[in-house]
């Protein structure tokens, strides 16, 4: 487990005395250009940040770790968050939440400031930096669903299962043509697994496999007018949406057209919230294991801290079908 980086890396790396290295932070005394271009080129490489609060704590656990997801807009992003603070809670540290917008700079900018807050770990759930910017951090993270590094864990539900599930669920009604309404087709996204899984069982059903992707459509009311579009022009009658959200703008489009669900149209979610069985519990879906995976996120993410060793580097958490009759 890489450590957070300490005043006296710095130095090491910048070929000066730990005392330069403070006198740089602190802008006291007079020191070279030259001088102070490699210490602070050194705590970029290091990905340094200083803290006087931390640094007065003479090296004990801060009890804070940093939370970095890219959205609290989409519901299953909310929940997991939610239940990631209380298991936090529990074990007695508190969170500090931080949204990157799907943004790599804003990620970026998240990262560096939980370090400059010499967070005790992290717990990332947004992924638009690369496997190099992640490697260079020295600070004990887990990973939400996406590969970051070679020694950085990942938690995710089997996200490929699931996309046969759900296509099973559709075919078990015989309609003539299936599609699959797909985000992010990034081979590393979790939806690209799901998607990965409807064209298998597609294809062991001699089916032929038809997607619409809605990674352009940034709003809603684009997503829905696009939806509208799709259903007005191509004679489908089974839907599998690799998320909830978009499978309930579906249903607003289909009672602006006057379709009857599952009647005209069998249709498929993903995520399982606890917003969904509560608030559309009609919705067939597939329930990703949100209060397990957010635990093992925690204990993993404890037992890094901690020094402990690990069993594997990749956790798959099984899933299951909430058949809410919209299938």
């Amino acid at each position: 487990m890489g450590k957070r980086a300490k005043l006296s890396d710095v130095a090491e790396r910048a070929g000066v005395s730990p005392t330069t290295v403070s006198r740089v932070i602190n802008h006291k005394g007079y020191l070279s250009e030259k001088t102070i271009a490699r210490v602070e080129a050194a705590m970029a490489e290091l990905h340094y940040q200083p803290n006087h609060l931390a640094r007065s704590l003479q090296g004990k656990a801060t009890k804070l770790i940093g939370l970095v997801f890219p959205s609290l807009e989409n519901v299953f992003y909310a929940e997991l968050i939610n239940q990631l603070e209380q298991s936090l809670a529990k074990r007695g540290y508190h969170s500090f939440l931080t949204i990157s917008e799907y943004n790599g700079d804003k990620e970026r900018d998240s990262i560096g400031m939980l370090l400059a807050n010499q967070v005790d770990g992290m717990i990332v759930g947004a992924h638009q930096l690369t496997e190099k910017d992640y490697g260079a951090i020295h600070a004990p993270i887990v990973s939400f669903d996406r590969y970051l590094g070679e020694n950085i864990p990942i938690v995710s539900s089997d996200n490929y299962a699931g996309g046969r599930l759900a296509t099973r669920q559709l075919l078990q009604h015989h309609p003539k043509k299936i599609v699959m309404i797909t985000g992010n087709n990034d081979p590393q996204s979790p939806t690209y697994q799901r998607f990965q899984g409807y064209r298998d069982e597609m294809a062991a059903a001699n089916r032929d496999a038809v997607w619409f992707s809605m990674a352009d459509a940034k709003t809603p009311l684009q997503k829905q007018l696009k939806l509208k579009h799709l259903l007005t022009t191509q004679e489908i009658d089974g839907l599998f949406c690799s998320d909830d959200m978009t499978a309930l703008l579906v249903f607003n489009v289909c009672e602006e057209l006057g379709w009857q669900i599952p009647t005209d149209l069998k249709l498929v979610g993903y995520d399982g919230t606890h917003f969904i069985k509560h608030y559309m519990p009609k919705l067939t879906t597939i329930k990703q294991p949100l209060e397990d995976m957010a635990e093992l996120m925690v204990e993993l993410l404890l037992a890094r801290i901690n020094d402990e060793p690990l069993t594997d580097k990749r956790y798959v958490l099984p899933i299951s079908l909430l058949d809410g009759k919209s299938c």
